[in-house]
């Protein structure tokens, strides 16, 4: 069984790579939505909900370095043209969404489609003993359900 530079077993390390890409690209093209949401919001939720895009979008910019920069440790190499994000993500752009209940809306629907990927990456790392990739997925799980709980909440004013 041939093994990757940190130990694991390259066919699940490859495995692995894959699907952090595509978890990768599905969290730019998400972040750039969540900048516009912040850009863009109007109406009398402005003040609350710019402030929120903001930590949210300054939120996936970290995760989006460590995504790669797990992608690289793993022994891959991250995507990084926004043609490919496009291409392998499942969430998509959004173009100049001003209103509130369409801005979160989609930012719980996107944060949905990371947690699946993240589970899936959750399963093939523990398939790998890659307690790295397994950690960092725990975290983003246990963060993002507790944000779609809150976004949820917010919307049932």
């Amino acid at each position: 069984m041939k093994k990757n530079s940190i130990g694991l077993e390259k066919k699940l390390a490859d495995m692995l790579i894959v699907q952090l890409n595509i978890l990768l690209s599905n969290t730019q093209v998400f972040y750039m939505n969540a900048r516009g949401f912040h850009w863009n919001i109007q109406g009398d939720k402005f003040f609350e909900l710019h402030l929120k895009f903001e930590e949210l979008y300054n939120d996936l910019n970290l995760k989006t370095d460590e995504i790669a920069e797990r992608i690289l440790t793993l022994g891959g190499t991250p995507i990084h043209s926004f043609g490919e994000y496009f291409k392998k993500s499942a969430i998509k752009e959004m173009i100049n969404i001003t209103g509130s209940e369409k801005s979160i809306a989609a930012v719980i629907n996107a944060l949905g489609v990371l947690l699946s990927l993240e589970r899936e990456i959750l399963a093939i790392a523990g398939k790998a003993n890659d307690e790295g990739t397994s950690a960092m997925m725990s975290d983003y799980v246990r963060q993002q359900e507790k944000l779609i709980w809150m976004y949820s909440a917010y919307t049932k004013q």
